[in-house]
């Protein structure tokens, strides 16, 4: 069953179905979430208040993930904006007593967005970056797999100007992309940012002209849908083996992987698609 996202008349044009939504709430915001064939959109939609985060917004975002997790049709999820910023980060007022009794922003039992803490997503997110993206919204793209920033996005890691620091995974996946030197200055310095900067140090994997990051990040989450899924689990799965584990774990697992995938309904149709020169119908079996 094909579903449409709920969408705004600020939203991108691929996700406006004949019936928007009202406005969203702009003192809680929302996370909206629906599946578009095999591609799960996860928007964020306050942008009254440039898409900030408030406790509300945490709690629907782990729900987002953990639907799009559960959702054996859905093979790809692409977090976007509703608005022209992704987000300006955190409604501090809002956000104030969640982080000085260092509550954790999903509830027990979700999947946890910054892929921290169990359960975790087995399954790619590829993240579409207008205007601002600062704080938990970098947080949010490093914790996914693959960013796509159009060329007027601008970035900051701000919370050393707040009195507090990042706690979304900046301070880890910032080192690992960008490599120490280009972490600390934009970590201890809280300075903006832009996408060619971005694309440079590793942070994002494609720069679009402005207003294209939406459209292009869509079509590679369609591409990675349309590839055989258990392919993409394992693969995703053995690469972050050997990033958090070791090489030696990651190869320990090659074969044993291989075999299993091998096994699939899907490894059959990839053979006989290729020997009858059509696209594959992978079932995910």
């Amino acid at each position: 069953m094909k579903a449409t996202a709920p969408a705004r008349d600020d939203a991108p044009d691929h996700v406006k179905p004949a019936a928007p939504l009202p406005p969203a709430d702009p003192e809680t915001g929302r996370i909206t979430r629906a599946r578009d064939g095999r591609v799960f959109l996860i928007g964020i939609d306050r942008p009254t208040k440039l898409n900030g985060f408030t406790p509300e917004m945490c709690r629907e975002l782990a729900h987002a993930y953990t639907e799009f997790e559960n959702d054996s049709e859905a093979r790809c999820a692409l977090l976007f904006s509703h608005g022209p910023h992704l987000t300006a980060g955190l409604d501090l007022p809002r956000m104030q007593k969640v982080i000085r009794e260092s509550r954790a922003f999903s509830p027990e039992g979700c999947v946890d967005p910054f892929d921290f803490l169990d359960p975790r997503r087995t399954k790619p997110v590829v993240t579409a970056m207008e205007g601002f993206t600062f704080t938990i919204g970098l947080e949010l793209m490093l914790a996914g797999d693959i960013g796509v920033a159009a060329a007027d996005c601008r970035f900051s890691q701000l919370e050393v100007k707040r009195g507090i620091m990042a706690t979304g995974g900046a301070t880890l996946r910032m080192v690992q992309r960008a490599g120490w030197g280009n972490a600390m200055l934009f970590l201890l310095t809280g300075c903006e940012f832009d996408a060619e900067t971005a694309l440079r140090c590793g942070l994002v994997q494609e720069v679009t002209p402005p207003g294209q990051a939406y459209a292009r990040a869509r079509a590679i989450a369609e591409e990675i849908a349309d590839a055989a899924p258990l392919a993409v689990e394992a693969t995703r799965a053995n690469a972050r083996k050997a990033l958090h584990e070791g090489w030696d774990q990651a190869i320990a697992d090659l074969r044993p992987q291989q075999h299993t995938l091998l096994q699939s309904s899907d490894a059959a149709e990839g053979v006989r698609s290729f020997q009858e020169k059509r696209p594959a119908r992978f079932t995910g079996s």
